[in-house]
C-alpha cells in the first residue's frame, strides 16, 4: 500500500501540493480528477472491464464500452494530469499510435526517456479518496471528513473504507452522504427515505452499513446496496467528529468498492493520508459570509478560531506580506487558551498569510498556515484581460482556483468585456462585477456529462400515447426534459458548493450563445450550451445586485420598473440592480441547492430574445426571490418544481418571494410541470404580471407532489405594500392536478375509455399515486385584459382582437376514468387505493376581476376533459363553462369579497362548482347584466353555501 501511495503521489499537480504544504486542501473534486490508471513504483497499472457510457451523440443501447483508454486517449490523460508526455511503444520497440495498450507495452517518456511498463488487470476503475486536511493535532478532538468517488458508474455497489487504528468510528459519531442525498448518522442510514417513487423501484433504501473492528489494522466501513448509476460529485462523504489522533505518525485511510453491472468487478485500494502532528493544526480564517452581500464590505480585518492549545505559555499571530518568507508578530493580545483573535488595520489589496507560534505545553511550535487578501482581487492582476476579444475562460478558472484554495476570497471584475465558455464556481469564491462590467458567453462551453443511462427516450414533448420515457423505470434521465437532465453545459457550472456570490450592476449575457431549444443536442458539440447558471446540490448561493432595502414596483406608463421610498414617492435610479440577457433555456437552473438568494435584477434591459426560463428552482429549500423585473421572457419566471435528475427526489419547502415583476410567455410563478416531490411552505407577495401566455400564477402536481401552504399576498415577507396586478394573461390562476408521474419506478399502460362521449386513447400512470394540491391562499389582486398578451412575440403590447387565447381561473382536480368507461376495465389499483386527486381548502379573497367575455350560451354547457399525462397545460382543457372561476373535483373551495365583471355580456356562468365538496361564497359581486346564467351554478357538489 505504500507503493501504490507513493505512485499517487507521483503525479499529483505542483499547485495541489503547494496546497498541501500550505494546509489549504480543498474537499473539491470533479469527475476529471478520474483516471483509469494507478502508478505502482515505476510501472502503470491499467483496468480492464466494462461499464455503461453514454454521451448525448451515444445511440440508444450502445452504451456498454470497454473501460481501457485508447492510446490516443492515454497519451493526453496522462498529460492533462501531469504526469508527463509519453510515447507508447509495443514490448519490441515500435510505437503504437492506435488502438488499446496491452500487455507487454511501455510509456517512453519525452523528456527523460525513462521507460515506464504497462500492465494491465481485470477490474474496476481505480477510485479516488480524499481528505479535506493533511495533517490533525495529535490528542485533540475534531473533524474530518472523507470524500470517496467511484471510478466507474453501477448500482449495487459494496464500498469498503478502511479507517486507521487510533481514529474511533462509531455509527453515532459519523454521518454519511451518499450521491448528496443528505447527510444522516450512520445508524440512520437504512432508514434515510430514497425519495418519492412508484412501486416498481428496485431500491427500498439508499443503503446498509456495518463497522467491523480489526483491531491493529483498523476499522472496516463496509457500505452495500449503494446506487451509483447517479454522478453527483463524491459519491460517500464522511464525516466523523469528536476523533483525536493518539499519536504522532502518518496515518492512512483506504477504499474499495465492487461493480454489480454490466459485471461483477474489484477496484484496486485508493488511499489518503493524514499526519498527526503536535501542532496547531486547525488554525482557520473565517470566511466572509452573509446572507446578503455588503457593497462596501471592511476588507481591512479578519478574524481566525483554532482548537486552544494545552498548557500554553503564551500564543502569537504571526502575518508575512511575502508568501511565507519572513514573518512579524501581530499587535494583538491573545491568552494562551484563547481559541478566537482578529486581526485589524491591514494594508488594503494585501496577500497576507498568517500562523500562531505557540510557546510551552503539548503544542509548542507554529501552525498550520492561513491565508487572506485584504481587498477585492481585481481579476486582470491574476491574469484576466476583459478586452473583448481573449478567451478568459480558462485565466478566470484558474483565478477561482487560487482563490478557493487560499480559502475564498472576492474576484473584482472591472470595467471591461470578459469572454468565457464555462466558469467553474468554487466555494468561498464571490464574483463582484462593476457597473461597466460585461460577461458574455462564447461557443464551446463544457459538453454535457457522460451517464449511465441514455437519455434519448424522452427529450422534450407532451405526448399522451408514447411509452417510451416510462420504459425503464429506473432511468431517471427520461423523466425530465433535456434541459433539466444535464448540468454542466451552461455558461456558469457549480457542484456541491457553498458560499458563493455573483453580485453587482453589471452585466451578464448569454450573448446569443446560450441555446433555448429542447432539441439542442441537435446542434454541433459547441452550441450545446442551454444554461448561463447551472447549480448542482450547492448551498448558500446569492445573485443579484445591491440591495438597498427597497421595494420594486412598476410604472405602466414609463413601463419601468421603480423603487418605492419610505414616504412611498418613486425613485426611478435602478443603478443598483444586476443585468442579465439572453440567458438561455435557464437563467438559473437550482437542483437540489438550499439557501438561494436572487435579488435586485433586471432582465432583458439590453436584449430581449434568447431567454425561456428565468428561475428555475428544482428541488431547492429556502429560497429567497426579491424585486426581480423581467421585461420579457419565453418561459417562466419563478418556477419551484422537483424533478428526478439527480437520480433520486427530494422535496422542498421555505420560498419567500417578493415583488416579482415580468412578462413572459408562459406563467409568472409556476409550481410545476416537474413536481416528483413534495413542494411547501411558499408565501409569495406583490406580483405584477405585464403578460402571461400560460397563467399569471400556476400551482400544478403532475408527478405525485404534495402541494401544501402556498400564499399569495398574506404578508409573510413584508407588508403588501400595493395590490398585485394581472394584466394580458390567459388565465389569472391555473390550479391542478394530473398524474403524469414522471418518477422512478412508475408504470404506464394505454388505455381506450370513453370521457363526455368522445373517445380517448392515453396512457395511465398504474402504480404511482395522485399528487395533492391543499392549502392555497389567495388575496388582493386585481385583474384585467384577461388573454394572452405576453409581448414575446414582438408587439409590447397587441390589444385583443379576438384572435389571442383566453381562460377562466381554474381550479381543477384529477379523476381516472371509471372502469365502467374503459375498453376492458380499469385493470389497476393505485397504491393508495385513491383515484380522484381533490384539491382542498383553496381561498380567494379580495380578487377583482374583468374578463373578455362575450362567449356563446352554447359554451355554458362545456366540459373540459380530464388533464393526464400528456395534457396538463391550460389549453388541454379547452373551454371553460364559466368565465368568472371553474372549479371541479375541490374540497374546500371559498369565494370571499369577489368581484366578477365582463367587457362583453357573456352566454356562461360567472361561477361552476363541479364535485366541489364545501364551498363558502361570500358576497360575491357579479356585475349586473353581463350574463342571463345564474351566478353559482353546482353541478355533483356537496355542502355548498352562497351569502
Amino acid at each position: 500500500m505504500k507503493n501504490m501511495a507513493k505512485g499517487l503521489c507521483t503525479f499529483l499537480s505542483k499547485t495541489f501540493w503547494l496546497s498541501l504544504l500550505l494546509g489549504t486542501v480543498s474537499i473539491n473534486s470533479h469527475a476529471e480528477e478520474l483516471y483509469p490508471w494507478q502508478l505502482a513504483g515505476d510501472s502503470l497499472l491499467l483496468f480492464k472491464g466494462t461499464t455503461y457510457r453514454y454521451t448525448v451523440d451515444t445511440p440508444e443501447n450502445q452504451g456498454l464500452v470497454s473501460t481501457l483508454p485508447t492510446v490516443t486517449e492515454l497519451k493526453k490523460q496522462l498529460a492533462d494530469s501531469g504526469v508527463g508526455t509519453f510515447r507508447l511503444l509495443t514490448a519490441n520497440g515500435q510505437e503504437k499510435t492506435e488502438g488499446v495498450p496491452e500487455g507487454g507495452d511501455y510509456l517512453l517518456a519525452a523528456s527523460s526517456r525513462k521507460r515506464m511498463p504497462i500492465g494491465i488487470r481485470k477490474g474496476a476503475l481505480p477510485p479516488v479518496l480524499k481528505l479535506d486536511r493533511t495533517e490533525a493535532t495529535i490528542r485533540t478532538a475534531g473533524k474530518i471528513s472523507l470524500d470517496f468517488y467511484a471510478g466507474q458508474r453501477t448500482p449495487m455497489s459494496t464500498v469498503t473504507i478502511h479507517i486507521p487504528a487510533g481514529i474511533d468510528v462509531t455509527l453515532d459519531n459519523t454521518t454519511v452522504n451518499v450521491i448528496g442525498r443528505g447527510e444522516v448518522l450512520l445508524r440512520d442510514l437504512p432508514k434515510q427515505s430514497i425519495g418519492r417513487t412508484g412501486t416498481n423501484y428496485s431500491y427500498n433504501k439508499v443503503g446498509e452499513v456495518e463497522i467491523r473492528k480489526d483491531g491493529k489494522n483498523g476499522t472496516r466501513l463496509i457500505f452495500k446496496k449503494l446506487d451509483f448509476r447517479p454522478s453527483n460529485g463524491p459519491d460517500i462523504r464522511l464525516c466523523m467528529s469528536g476523533v483525536a489522533l493518539p499519536s504522532k505518525g502518518v496515518y492512512t485511510f483506504g477504499a474499495e468498492y465492487t461493480t454489480s453491472e454490466p459485471e461483477a468487478l474489484n477496484s484496486p485500494v485508493a488511499t489518503a493520508t493524514l499526519k498527526g502532528v503536535t501542532t496547531v493544526a486547525d488554525f482557520t480564517r473565517t470566511i466572509l459570509s452573509a446572507f446578503t452581500y455588503k457593497k462596501d464590505w471592511d476588507l481591512s480585518f479578519t478574524t481566525f478560531y483554532w482548537t486552544a492549545p494545552k498548557d500554553a505559555l503564551s500564543v502569537t499571530l504571526l502575518k508575512s506580506e511575502d508568501m511565507g518568507k519572513s514573518w512579524e508578530p501581530v499587535n494583538v493580545s491573545i491568552l494562551p487558551d484563547d481559541d478566537f483573535t482578529t486581526a485589524s488595520r491591514l494594508k488594503p489589496n494585501q496577500l497576507y498569510a498568517f500562523k500562531l507560534r505557540v510557546k510551552g505545553g503539548d503544542n509548542h511550535g507554529d501552525s498550520n498556515i492561513a491565508w487572506f487578501y485584504s481587498g477585492l482581487w481585481d481579476v486582470k492582476t491574476l491574469g484576466v484581460k476583459g478586452d473583448a476579444v481573449a478567451d478568459d475562460t480558462d485565466a478566470l478558472n484558474r483565478a477561482i482556483k487560487k482563490v478557493n484554495g487560499l480559502g475564498g476570497g472576492i474576484l473584482y471584475f472591472p470595467a471591461g468585456t470578459y469572454n468565457v465558455r464555462t466558469v467553474h464556481l468554487l466555494s468561498n469564491v464571490w464574483l463582484n462585477l462593476s457597473s461597466n462590467a460585461t460577461i458574455q458567453a462564447m461557443l464551446g462551453g463544457d459538453a454535457p456529462e457522460t451517464t449511465w443511462f441514455s437519455d434519448r427516450a424522452y427529450r422534450s414533448g407532451l405526448s399522451p400515447t408514447d411509452p417510451r420515457p416510462y420504459a425503464d423505470p429506473e432511468n431517471y434521465l427520461t423523466k425530465q426534459d433535456v434541459g433539466h437532465t444535464f448540468f454542466r453545459n451552461a455558461m456558469f457550472f457549480g457542484e456541491r458548493i457553498d458560499n458563493v456570490k455573483i453580485v453587482g450592476t453589471g452585466r451578464i449575457t448569454g450573448n446569443g450563445n446560450l441555446v433555448t431549444t429542447d432539441r439542442v443536442m441537435n446542434n454541433v458539440p459547441e452550441k450545446r450550451c442551454d444554461k448561463m447558471f447551472s447549480l448542482k446540490l450547492c448551498t448558500n448561493i446569492e445573485i443579484g445586485g445591491w440591495n438597498i432595502d427597497k421595494d420594486m414596483w412598476y410604472d405602466p406608463q414609463k413601463d419601468e420598473p421603480y423603487y418605492i421610498e419610505k414616504n412611498g414617492q418613486r425613485n426611478y435610479d435602478i443603478s443598483n440592480m444586476l443585468h442579465i440577457d439572453q440567458g438561455g433555456h435557464f437563467v438559473l437552473l437550482a437542483t437540489g441547492t438550499d439557501g438561494i438568494h436572487v435579488h435586485d435584477t433586471y432582465f432583458a434591459k439590453h436584449h430581449p430574445k434568447n431567454a425561456r426560463d428565468i428561475y428555475d428552482f428544482m428541488a431547492c429549500n429556502d429560497v429567497t426571490a426579491t424585486n426581480i423585473y423581467s421585461r420579457v421572457s419565453s418561459d417562466d419566471i419563478i418556477k419551484p418544481g422537483s424533478d428526478c435528475s439527480l437520480g433520486f427526489t427530494r422535496p422542498a419547502h421555505n420560498y419567500m418571494v417578493r415583488n416579482i415583476v415580468g412578462d413572459t410567455n408562459c406563467n409568472l410563478f409556476q409550481i410545476g410541470s416537474e413536481t416528483a416531490d413534495d413542494i411547501q411552505d411558499l408565501y409569495i407577495d406583490n406580483i405584477y404580471v405585464l403578460g402571461a401566455n400560460k397563467a399569471g400564477f400556476s400551482i400544478s402536481t403532475n408527478d405525485g407532489a404534495h402541494i401544501k401552504n402556498v400564499y399569495l399576498n398574506s404578508g409573510k415577507t413584508g407588508p403588501i405594500h400595493s395590490r398585485s396586478v394581472m394584466r394580458r394573461t390567459r388565465a389569472p390562476f391555473f390550479i391542478s392536478i394530473s398524474n403524469r408521474g414522471r418518477v422512478l419506478g412508475a408504470n404506464v399502460e394505454p388505455f381506450t375509455f370513453k370521457e363526455n362521449g368522445a373517445t380517448r386513447k392515453e396512457l395511465l400512470v398504474t402504480n404511482s399515486n395522485i399528487g395533492q394540491v391543499e392549502n392555497i391562499i389567495i388575496k388582493g389582486v386585481d385583474i384585467e385584459e384577461v388573454y394572452g398578451g405576453s409581448s414575446f412575440r414582438g408587439d409590447r403590447w397587441k390589444a385583443y382582437d379576438g384572435s389571442q387565447n383566453k381562460a377562466t381561473p381554474i381550479i381543477a382536480g384529477f379523476k381516472l376514468p371509471d372502469t365502467e368507461n374503459v375498453d376492458g376495465g380499469l385493470t389497476f389499483r393505485l397504491p393508495n387505493g385513491l383515484h380522484t386527486g381533490y384539491i382542498e381548502n383553496v381561498q380567494f379573497h379580495d380578487i377583482d376581476l374583468l374578463v373578455k367575455g362575450g362567449n356563446p350560451v352554447e359554451d355554458a354547457e362545456a366540459c373540459p376533459p380530464e388533464i393526464g399525462v400528456g395534457r396538463y397545460n391550460v389549453g388541454d382543457l379547452k373551454i371553460q363553462p364559466s368565465f368568472g372561476f371553474w372549479a371541479r373535483h375541490v374540497k374546500g373551495f371559498i369565494l370571499n369579497n369577489c368581484k366578477i365583471n365582463a367587457e362583453s355580456k357573456d352566454g356562461r356562468y360567472a361561477v361552476i362548482l363541479d364535485d366541489v365538496i364545501g364551498a363558502e361564497i361570500n358576497n360575491l359581486q357579479v356585475t349586473k347584466g353581463i350574463t342571463d346564467k345564474e351566478n353559482v351554478k353546482a353541478i355533483r357538489s356537496q355542502n355548498v353555501v352562497v351569502k
